[in-house]
């Protein structure tokens, strides 16, 4: 049992170090051979028992950031949503507050005036990331959430200061967010001015 104790304190220290795969079994072991010779069948198996079982605590990731792309998707398909949401709103206040549609879609589809529609995006977004979700709708789908720089669940001011510095974003001819495609962080200018990070999952 001696030689078992140090063959397996052996093992385990080399596998801290990767020299090994625990899980080739104990044909395989390189470092710690010299004790399998005196090695009965019953400590044989139990050593291969012990080696199937351990397993070597791997570095942590870091942090991984969303790219451009998938942050671009997102976008997409919250556009489509937020558009569908319009045209269903729209319907509704052409026949009950006509003042507040702004004109038709495609000829028929009845759009809420510009004010509707930024109360409607700032409300979706800013609830949404504030939310246990931490991600709207599109973002859950491709996988990414909204984080403050801590890596903590935003609040909804934090959010909402996200959602309007979208606005110097797009003056900004959208290089704001093209920003998010080589900055070292992924940050797009309005998370940047919000102190957010957009993560994945």
């Amino acid at each position: 049992m001696k030689n078992l104790l140090f063959a397996i304190l052996e093992i385990l220290r080399c596998a801290q170090n990767d020299v090994f795969e625990l899980r080739n079994g104990i044909n395989k072991i390189g470092v710690g051979a010299e004790y399998m010779e005196s090695f009965t069948p019953d400590e044989k198996e139990q050593l291969k028992e012990m080696l199937d079982s351990y397993e070597v605590e791997k570095e942590p990731k870091g942090p991984e950031y969303a790219g451009f792309w998938r942050r671009y998707f997102a976008s997409i398909i919250d556009g489509l949503l937020i558009s569908v949401a319009e045209a269903i709103i729209g319907f509704f206040l052409a026949n009950t507050i006509p003042k507040l549609v702004r004109g038709s879609l495609w000829g028929f589809i009845p759009m809420p005036s510009g004010y509707v529609s930024f109360l409607m995006g700032w409300m979706y977004f800013a609830l949404m990331e504030s939310s246990p979700h931490q991600a709207t709708i599109g973002k859950i789908v491709m996988g990414i959430n909204v984080v403050d720089l801590n890596g903590n669940r935003v609040s909804f001011f934090r959010a909402s200061n996200r959602f309007f510095a979208k606005t110097l974003s797009v003056l900004l001819l959208f290089i704001g967010y093209i920003m998010a495609g080589f900055t070292e962080k992924k940050q797009a200018l309005h998370d940047i001015i919000a102190r957010c990070l957009v993560m994945k999952r």
